[in-house]
């Protein structure tokens, strides 16, 4: 299916790379995680519950390892927009194609995908499939049992996260192995 996609796409393009591309949420609201304590001793840590967040939308090539990565105040088709409009400019000549789950603002008629990006689109209700998840849990699991002040400094999280990844890391965590059973695709 990524070959025809490929071989169909109407533009000069001088690669062609796979992503995955999914949103999560992270606000002030506490998140409790795991954490290594004595044995019947309950981990501590600071606890708010303070309904304020921001979103992070994200790309993550298997392939190569690239990623793309945008803080974003909402999760909605005006915002969809300005990721994909900010992440057709990232290597403009390379065509995206991009698999994501089916949220309705994914498919609103309003969007305008970039001529560069081609959306494919994982069967319903099937989270498993999308090697961006295991991205967020990595994510979450270093923001897990932290308090913030502000949303201000939920943002200096994520930076200070997005630009600790790796290519190598994103090859690994989303290395599924179905993503390679195309043979276009080979593992460096």
């Amino acid at each position: 299916m990524c070959q025809e996609t490929a071989l169909n796409a109407v533009g000069d393009f001088s690669s062609v790379n796979l992503y995955f591309q999914d949103e999560s949420r992270f606000g002030l609201f506490t998140r409790n995680g795991k954490s290594v304590t004595a044995i019947r001793v309950k981990p501590i840590c600071t606890f708010q519950q303070v309904f304020k967040s921001t979103w992070l939308s994200g790309a993550f090539s298997p392939i190569t390892g690239d990623h793309f990565q945008l803080i974003l105040p909402h999760c909605n088709t005006d915002n969809f927009q300005i990721f994909l409009n900010n992440f057709s400019k990232e290597n403009p000549k390379e065509l995206k194609i991009m698999v994501l789950d089916n949220g309705r603002f994914h498919k609103d008629k309003r969007l305008i995908v970039p001529e560069n990006i081609v959306l494919v689109f994982l069967p319903p209700y099937s989270p498993e499939l999308n090697p961006a998840e295991k991205m967020w849990a990595k994510y979450k699991r270093e923001f897990s049992n932290k308090f913030y002040n502000s949303i201000e400094d939920v943002e200096d999280f994520i930076i200070t996260a997005v630009k600790n990844t790796s290519k190598k890391e994103v090859m690994s965590i989303c290395g599924y192995a179905y993503v390679f059973l195309d043979q276009i695709w080979s593992k460096n």
